[in-house]
């Protein structure tokens, strides 16, 4: 077993990552794990960007393989924002309530009528012990709804609408999630390059 450094806290996120690399020969760990760790700084213009550094940063403090994403979302109408904001859209420390309610706000203030087009992008960044680098990347299209719906997953979520399926990401199970979300296809990519990669 390779233990791997997920870089997040969030639970949600470690429950997608756990559930699409059971069938490889590692054990996820979280950065909730390592309590003394200091803070990666994320200052790149690009998701890919960002998720390299991060996995290079923990990588190098806890001297084990790791494995980071940086996704978010761009809404057509806004420009492409909250784009690599999208976690800090209503602040530095922003709630997923705050952010969501400046996103509603900000959509409001475009005089445009809803659903709104946009897409949720992440990009992910393995890097082992060594320093070398996989990526992985993936796109989920949709529709910014002008109000919440579903009680599931977390960040923008709610206000995020398949039309095929005719439900928000807040209403699909972690399973059905992960067959159609941009970290879901963007892990699934990383998995099967893992997989060459432990081989």
């Amino acid at each position: 077993m390779i233990e791997i450094v997920v870089a997040t806290k969030n639970a949600g996120k470690i429950t997608e990552f756990s559930a699409v690399l059971a069938g490889l020969p590692v054990k996820v760990l979280a950065l909730s794990d390592f309590p003394a760790m200091p803070e990666a700084v994320e200052n790149g213009v690009t998701f890919a960007a960002n998720a390299e550094m991060k996995a290079r940063h923990y990588a190098y403090h806890t001297g084990k393989a790791c494995l980071a994403d940086d996704s978010g979302l761009e809404v057509d109408a806004l420009g492409g924002a909250p784009g690599v904001y999208s976690a800090r859209y209503a602040g530095e420390r922003a709630t997923d309530a705050e952010n969501n309610n400046k996103l509603l706000s900000d959509l409001a203030a475009t005089g445009g009528a809803g659903p709104f087009s946009g897409r949720f992008r992440c990009a992910l960044a393995f890097v082992d012990g060594e320093g070398n680098v996989i990526t992985a990347d993936g796109t989920c299209e949709g529709m910014i709804l002008d109000a919440l719906q579903g009680q599931g997953g977390f960040g923008y979520d709610p206000l995020f609408y398949i039309p095929g399926l005719g439900k928000t990401l807040a209403e699909l199970s972690v399973a059905e999630k992960n067959a159609i979300s941009h970290r879901g296809k963007a892990i699934i990519s990383m998995a099967v390059k893992l997989a060459g990669y432990f081989k």
